[in-house]
């Protein structure tokens, strides 16, 4: 039953819905004609607010984007490669594979949401691949779907925007809500109680949906071929004539970058203790993705390759910075604010903010800048409640990565690393969603921070 809902719900989904830059852009038009009918504010007013806050979010966006690509170059470094590949043989059949690759998508987005993204989608396309040359029949969309999971569960982890957002100094929320360390973020009885079910029921839900063998679709012969092909990857045979060629494919400068790097990560938690921010997530897995690859030619060829997948935080940060900026400068803020909190008690108020993010995540589908346009109005009306700010900005995060399922602007990498279409996925992801609502919901509802 639930994955023929979800299947219906794709459907229309691709029918109607159109790319989320257009879901940008549209926003824009909407923040600005509600701040001229909700607000004293009038059509250059408005212009005025969009336009202060257009830039404020450059150095936020560049920090996303690398929280992007750093993640793919360690997922497509050799040694992690390997690994998948010895990870991928463990399945014995089609069920198995679907709980496998659920399991460790989920389990890898609480360290870094990137790396399971990309790191899931390896590993469900080799445990095709292995499936596929042992001749047994299996789910394929499906297996994507699990490995899109960690997409719905990577927001209370270590990796988690908004919580590494508040936790850097000098975040566009500082003056009203301070520096929230992330051990506060991440180590409270809500955010442990939710870590835990998403490590257990999201993939226990995909394996349940699993159809029965006689009903597992055949492969699509475009789809088949593309299992049958080899990954040459960054590492790619480079001739070395010149002087120059060798320094690139030196491993000697490779490796003291890395130490160098290394050795303040290693000073970093040595005099702060487990302190986590967007710099020291990001400082991590770029030294690490050097050290991995082994020579600055892979590592550079490797960043190439992962450059597209940013392409959307490029282009669609600015215009949630100025969607932010008529948010607060105009007093929609309050307006909104008051709205929620109208139709809230203390403790209902975490399911409300949890459910109006997850219709926001629909229309701004990125953490960060869905953090850029609701965490003010979360924050302030936090604060007219008397509300947690940790747990309202959990709220929000959580609500922010459940309806990603529904969601395929972040499956675009992993639709291209499986070979598989966002139809054959986005059908089974939704399922999940659906039934992981209780995952979410009922922390919300009765625990504390």
């Amino acid at each position: 039953m639930f994955r023929k809902l979800g299947q219906s719900m794709a459907a229309w989904s691709f029918k109607y819905i159109p790319d989320p830059s257009i879901f940008a852009v549209l926003l824009t038009f909407i923040a600005f004609g509600l701040g001229m009918a909700l607000t004293p504010s009038g059509p250059m007013d408005m212009v005025l607010h969009w336009y202060k806050g257009f830039w404020e979010l450059l150095t936020f966006s560049m920090q996303m984007a690398l929280m992007v690509i750093t993640a793919s170059t360690v997922a497509n470094a050799p040694a992690i490669k390997k690994g998948i590949s010895a990870l991928a043989s463990i399945p014995k059949n089609s069920k198995q594979a679907v709980y496998f690759v659920a399991l460790v998508s989920v389990a890898v987005s609480i360290v870094h949401w990137g790396l399971s993204l990309v790191l899931g989608a390896l590993l469900a396309r080799e445990v095709g691949k292995s499936l596929k040359k042992r001749n047994m029949a299996f789910e394929y969309g499906l297996i994507g779907a699990a490995a899109y999971l960690g997409q719905m569960t990577w927001h209370g982890g270590m990796s988690a925007s908004v919580g590494l957002l508040i936790a850097t100094p000098g975040h566009f929320l500082e003056k009203q809500i301070g520096i929230i360390p992330i051990a506060d973020y991440m180590f409270n009885p809500m955010n442990i109680a939710v870590t835990i079910g998403v490590l257990v029921f999201p993939p226990l839900f995909a394996w349940m949906i699993h159809p029965k063998d006689d009903e597992i679709k055949l492969l699509e012969p475009d789809v088949a071929e593309y299992l049958d092909r080899t990954d040459e990857g960054a590492h790619r045979a480079r001739s070395v004539v010149t002087v120059g060629d060798r320094m690139n494919n030196s491993r000697i400068i490779a490796l003291l970058l890395a130490a160098l790097g290394f050795t303040y990560i290693y000073y970093h938690f040595s005099t702060k203790g487990f302190s986590l921010d967007l710099n020291i997530v990001n400082a991590i897995f770029f030294f690490a993705g050097i050290a991995l690859h082994g020579t600055m030619a892979d590592y550079v060829q490797a960043v190439k390759d992962a450059t597209p997948g940013v392409s959307g935080v490029i282009f669609q940060f600015p215009l949630y910075a100025g969607i932010m900026g008529m948010v607060r400068y105009s007093g929609l803020v309050d307006v909104f604010s008051a709205a929620i909190v109208s139709i809230s008690t203390l403790n209902t108020f975490y399911l409300w903010t949890f459910i109006s993010s997850s219709i926001v995540n629909l229309f701004v589908p990125s953490g960060g800048g869905q953090w850029a346009v609701q965490g003010p109005i979360a924050m302030k009306s936090a604060e007219m409640m008397g509300a947690s700010y940790i747990k309202s900005a959990l709220a929000v995060a959580y609500g922010n990565t459940w309806t990603n399922m529904l969601q395929p602007f972040w499956a675009i990498a992993l639709l291209g690393i499986t070979g598989l279409k966002a139809r054959d996925v986005i059908g089974y992801a939704t399922a999940v969603m659906i039934l992981s609502f209780v995952v979410f919901a009922i922390p919300l509802l009765f625990l504390p921070v």
